[in-house]
């Protein structure tokens, strides 16, 4: 981080402009981009409000402050009756900022499962990696509690053109994922989300591949001979190199432990 340069770091932290890679995610002083960011939207009375609630945090990482400044965020709109806040955040030019829109989305107990998928999609389909990421952690909590529901929205979303879109599908519903809450469901049961995965074993984008493959390498773990089971019927179907892509990384911890 000592390795940013001072001006970079300044535009980094007053919202000019997106992180270029972890370490900068990671070096942003999210306090002092969210009172820049209000102050310039003539918001400034929302700023200590949600900065009494950041500082009472007993984990303080860039995840659960960026979730807490959502969650924030969404509070205060609600508090002034801000309908335009949600826009405001939605289409900064910060990726950080941008994400704390997908916790807003994520938090807001009064949408039904519906509309958060409807809403959400914009962060899903963002061009930032980080924001795709924040995106399906916001709604991670949704998803469990409704597991059936999501998977019948998201057995639509495979279909999306838009690669980030079917990959979202994917990555929100991996049994364990990265830092998050594990679905237990889908670590006993993972034949429940085959409606996602059938639809995504040939998928063009490597980028859904790698989800898909990390998906069954989760389910592994648990349910090793469901993946089995399913890469052996997939390889017999079809001999694409897309397929083989995924089984490959689907394997990697079975074979692990043949080895």
């Amino acid at each position: 981080m000592k390795d940013i340069p001072d001006d970079i770091l300044r535009q980094l932290n007053n919202g000019e402009l997106e992180s270029a890679n972890a370490v900068e995610w990671f070096a942003i002083d999210r306090r002092k981009l969210l009172e820049t960011v209000l102050s310039d939207n003539n918001r400034i009375e929302y700023f200590k409000p949600i900065l009494k609630c950041v500082n009472s945090l007993e984990k303080q990482t860039a995840n659960t402050l960026n979730e807490t400044i959502g969650e924030g965020l969404l509070h205060q709109s609600k508090i002034y009756n801000d309908n335009n806040l949600i826009s405001i955040i939605a289409n900064h030019d910060s990726d950080v900022v941008r994400s704390w829109g997908a916790f807003m989305i994520g938090k807001a107990d009064d949408l039904s499962l519906n509309k958060k998928f409807q809403e959400i999609q914009l962060f899903a389909g963002d061009k930032h990696f980080n924001v795709r990421e924040e995106a399906w952690v916001a709604l991670r909590m949704s998803v469990i509690e409704n597991l059936e529901e999501s998977l019948e929205i998201l057995s639509t979303w495979v279909k999306n053109e838009d690669e980030n879109i079917r990959r979202f599908a994917s990555e929100l519903t991996r049994p364990r994922g990265v830092w998050c809450k594990h679905i237990e469901v889908l670590k006993d049961k993972p034949e429940l989300a085959l409606c996602i995965l059938e639809s995504l074993k040939t998928d063009e984008s490597t980028y859904v591949r790698n989800s898909v493959g990390n998906w069954l390498n989760d389910a592994s773990k648990t349910r090793p001979d469901f993946v089995i089971e399913l890469c052996t019927r997939w390889k017999s179907e079809s001999n694409q190199t897309a397929i083989g892509y995924i089984i490959k990384k689907a394997m990697r911890t079975l074979n692990k432990v043949e080895k």
